[in-house]
């Protein structure tokens, strides 16, 4: 089974080796059709320490890191504020 890949923006990285992820996805209401957008905060393990508050980067999926780091960050797609 392949492994799940989100692309979302880093909101915290005051955390050693560790960065917090928003990732957004719209889905349609499956009764009242109208869409829905749903934001998730995900712990991504960021190694090197280079992701900065506001980068867009993209994490997959891995084994447990920690008990809620499950993460990690494969590259980062775009420079924050």
């Amino acid at each position: 089974m392949p492994k799940k890949v989100y692309t979302g923006k880093v909101l915290s990285n005051k955390m050693d080796k560790t960065v917090v992820v928003a990732v957004t996805r719209l889905y349609q209401h499956s009764l009242y059709k109208k869409t829905i957008k749903s934001v998730t905060k995900l712990k991504a393990h960021d190694e090197e320490n280079k992701c900065n508050i506001g980068d867009y980067v993209q994490i997959v999926e891995s084994r447990p890191i920690s008990k809620d780091k499950h993460w990690q960050v494969i590259k980062i797609l775009g420079e924050g504020k």
